[in-house]
């Protein structure tokens, strides 16, 4: 293991480097005066940082010690080239998928953290939390969903879909693995404008929605492999459902979704807060859309307290 710092531009706290199966992952620490177990360690969604945690990080930190993370791919970790299921073994590839992702998370709560953690994701950095918690038993002392992934399009769920969806899957699966299709799509994805526009469709109460935030996701989108982890992502057609990995997990679960969610349907988290033993709570953001944590900090930052006390 090998850890590198140097100051962190879009955030207070400290941002190193942590050498993972010769990768470089990006992380920052805001440390609490209080050095109580369990620390927090905050998972973002796809195309996000840890930066995207900038109006949590801090005010957390006032109870324990909180991580952010970037995962492979996104923000300032590495972006290797990505190895879809099938393809030829490389060295120097990356499976894109949720199993990989969660064992860059646990590797780093028992390398870096070596403590417990209570695990907090957003999006697809949701469905991450859980996987990592399965890894790291009870170790983990929790996990908390903003807005879960609930993965509409994965195969497990093909028959949900419009019958001429179901018909076009293999063409659609065939067509996203080529690079040129992909790095298209990507390129036309990554513009400021079109990043502004996906933003007012996730902030719908326009509430935190500034340059910053922009920046904060355009910037990491230029570097030399931000295309690979886009391509390695919108191939994952057959990987892990939330309600699967919450189906045996022994740690409490909370929900935190916001109303508006354009994506993640707020009715389907309240079936799984109803169907779900290890849910333990649900608490809906009014006005909020797929990512309250940064769209309305002050009452996401309650919840989170409040969990953490709980933890403890």
């Amino acid at each position: 293991m090998e850890i590198q710092t140097q100051p962190d531009l879009l955030n207070s706290s400290e941002a190193s480097y942590w050498s993972w199966n010769d990768l470089d992952v990006s992380w920052s620490k805001t440390s609490s005066p209080n050095e109580l177990s369990p620390a927090i360690l905050l998972i973002h969604g796809f195309g996000a940082c840890k930066e995207h945690w900038r109006h949590n990080q801090s005010v957390i930190s006032a109870a324990t010690d909180c991580y952010a993370i970037d995962l492979i791919g996104f923000g300032e970790s590495s972006q290797p080239k990505a190895r879809l299921k099938g393809e030829a073994y490389n060295p120097e590839a990356f499976c894109y998928c949720f199993d990989s992702w969660a064992e860059q998370i646990s590797a780093f709560c028992k390398e870096v953290i070596k403590k417990p953690v209570l695990l907090i994701g957003n999006s697809i950095g949701g469905v991450i939390a859980l996987r990592a918690a399965q890894n790291l038993q009870d170790e983990c002392k929790g996990i908390v969903l903003i807005d879960c992934a609930q993965r509409t399009m994965d195969d497990k769920r093909l028959k949900e879909q419009p019958s001429w969806m179901q018909w076009f899957r293999p063409m659609l699966k065939t067509l996203v693995q080529q690079r040129w299709l992909s790095e298209s799509l990507f390129r036309n994805a990554a513009h400021p404008s079109v990043i502004k526009k996906v933003l007012n469709q996730a902030y719908p109460s326009g509430n935190n929605l500034d340059i910053e935030l922009i920046n904060l996701l355009h910037y990491p989108s230029k570097r030399p492999g931000a295309a690979e982890a886009f391509r390695g992502f919108i191939n994952l057609f057959n990987d892990h459902l939330a309600p699967e990995l919450m189906a045996g997990l022994t740690q409490d679960v909370h929900l935190i979704w916001g109303e508006s969610d354009p994506w993640e349907p707020v009715e389907l988290a309240k079936e799984w807060a109803c169907s779900i033993p290890c849910i333990k709570s649900l608490e809906i953001i009014k006005g909020a859309g797929h990512c309250p944590h940064d769209e309305i900090p002050e009452e996401v930052n309650k919840l989170l307290l409040r969990i953490i006390q709980q933890a403890k």
